[in-house]
């Protein structure tokens, strides 16, 4: 039996001459889904909340609380983008449990997409900190001799995160493709349950790892020279 290739994508059909392939229509999806959702639970807040504006406060606080314990600052900043960061992930991870859906985080393309968010939100949270001139000698702490180092370091980072996430939930979902194939419906059920757990774990170390990236950038952004080289 042939397998088809992890890195493989279907063309559903084309915009001119853009092709839009599954992982696409998955990724509108989630967001769409992800914006009526919150639209329906806030539209009408209230003192007593019911359970899904309970429920929605719960994962705010929880999101709000690690980014201050991560950051070590007002999480009121840095809150919309690691939220959305963590939910997106989180729902996108998911998708793959439902039969025919490719999760889109299975793909390169949008792994990178999310690394470059990661990217651009270092830069610019470091540039807010300390203005332009500062943040760019940022990269020559302890010495200008760092700087090279410095500048590969911040383009690592995030090309780390791409292929992490990617590495991962690829490998999970091609697995369970397989097993699918050889075995029928009802075998993959536990290494489903498995990929339920694998893809919030994905989803939070995530977004932890971009709240320690942008806290670096702030962080080293605020500190003097003299604190940058201890």
């Amino acid at each position: 039996m042939k397998i088809a290739s992890p890195l493989e994508q279907h063309v559903l059909f084309t915009l001119g001459p853009v092709p839009v392939t599954q992982p696409v229509v998955t990724t509108w999806a989630i967001m769409a889904a992800l914006v009526l959702g919150c639209w329906a639970v806030t539209r009408r807040l209230t003192r007593e909340p019911g359970k899904p504006q309970a429920l929605m406060e719960l994962v705010v606080d929880t999101i709000a609380g690690q980014v201050r314990e991560t950051m070590r600052g007002d999480p009121d900043r840095y809150l919309p983008l690691i939220g959305t960061l963590f939910l997106f992930l989180l729902v996108a991870n998911w998708s793959s449990l439902i039969p025919g859906v490719e999760p889109p985080t299975a793909t390169i393309e949008t792994d990178a997409a999310l690394a470059l968010i990661v990217f651009v939100a270092m830069i610019w949270f470091g540039i807010r900190a300390r203005g332009a001139r500062g943040y760019l000698k940022s990269f020559t702490q302890p010495t200008i001799f760092m700087a090279p180092i410095n500048v590969v370091e911040l383009f690592t980072r995030s090309f780390s995160l791409m292929v992490r996430l990617f590495g991962n939930v690829m490998s999970g979902a091609f697995m369970i493709g397989v097993v699918l194939s050889l075995a029928g419906l009802l075998v993959p059920i536990p290494l489903m349950a498995l990929e339920m757990l694998t893809g919030a774990v994905q989803a939070y170390i995530f977004a932890a790892l971009a709240m320690v990236f942008i806290g670096s950038a702030v962080s080293e952004a605020n500190s003097s020279p003299r604190e940058a080289s201890t």
